[in-house]
């Protein structure tokens, strides 16, 4: 070969550069995977994140004021609604759903319901999971799991069953811990126009049950202030899979779940918010999915008048 004829060069690396090339992307990946499962667990996205709020919220409560029958309780509640998750998950959807949302209802239940019994946990525990797989409708459970199992509960054993009362005492703190959780749950979700919009409406409808019963307004606005209203208010309206779908329309759900309240409030009826809820946010949900559905069979029938 003379000098000036060009040299061919083998494009191809060698067999070293080529694992080099290898392991240096397979690094990359990894280390992009690593920082995108940290930067998960570090954000407001984190699926365990609502879990070790409420679990934060009944320290803070249990700690400071003792509201906990027991830890034993609460514990078999949390206990019977994971199994009977896990049961009724790989039962009828075939597989084990996430936890998450089982162990928010178990830790509800053992915050809001008063017993001396063990028995009433359980049940409680177990008819709020059992309400998500028997009791739906277009393929959505229309109550809230906790609401549904403790209002039960509040109307069926009366005598054996009571509802968290206690308030906070004198003390701000607790409350403001409370309340800067439940905004962060609330931040992640998008809902907080739910919250408010009940906050705005209790507190104006307050005002008029005091008009009406010639009752202190501070009276009758106080309850909100409370423990059991704040999980109420954090966690049971704003369930995203039992609201309505737009702002709007959940916002007017708020605002009727608590003309509902009211109007129980004056019927001496204790446990109203509860009902409320009960009452209100079903018939809301059938009622926009019924409305769906019409719209979609008007929408396959026009189709079907055009193309035929």
């Amino acid at each position: 070969m003379s000098p000036l004829e060009p040299v061919e060069l083998d494009a191809r690396p060698s067999s070293a550069a080529a694992e080099l090339v290898t392991d240096t992307a397979d690094s990359s990946a990894t280390d992009s995977s690593n920082r995108s499962h940290w930067r998960r667990l570090l954000t407001l996205e984190n699926r365990f994140l609502a879990p070790m709020l409420i679990s934060s919220i009944l320290l803070v409560g249990q700690l400071t004021f003792g509201f906990l029958e027991s830890w034993w309780q609460t514990l078999l509640a949390i206990t019977v609604a994971i199994i009977c998750e896990l049961v009724l998950g790989k039962m009828i959807v075939g597989k084990f759903p996430h936890l998450a949302s089982a162990y928010i209802s178990g830790i509800s239940v053992g915050i809001l319901i008063r017993s001396p019994f063990l028995w009433p946990f359980a049940l409680c525990a177990l008819i709020s999971i059992m309400s998500k797989y028997v009791l739906r409708w277009q393929n959505r459970h229309l109550w809230n799991p906790s609401n549904f199992g403790v209002s039960a509960m509040l109307f069926l054993y009366p005598a054996a069953v009571a509802s968290l009362s206690i308030q906070w005492g004198n003390t701000i703190w607790p409350m403001v811990v409370v309340w800067t959780l439940g905004a962060l749950i609330i931040s992640r979700l998008k809902r907080f126009h739910i919250c408010l919009t009940y906050v705005l409406s209790f507190i104006g409808l307050s005002a008029a049950r005091s008009l009406i019963t010639a009752s202190p307004f501070l009276a009758n606005v106080a309850p909100l202030t409370g423990p059991m209203y704040q999980l109420f208010v954090f966690f049971m309206i704003t369930d995203p899979r039992t609201t309505v779908s737009t702002k709007r329309g959940q916002c007017l759900v708020a605002f009727a779940i608590a003309v509902v309240e009211m109007f129980l409030r004056l019927g001496e009826v204790i446990h109203a918010p509860y009902y409320a809820l009960f009452l209100v946010g079903p018939t809301a949900l059938v009622a926009e999915l019924a409305w769906k559905k019409r719209q979609n069979s008007l929408q396959t029938a026009n189709l079907s008048a055009v193309n035929p």
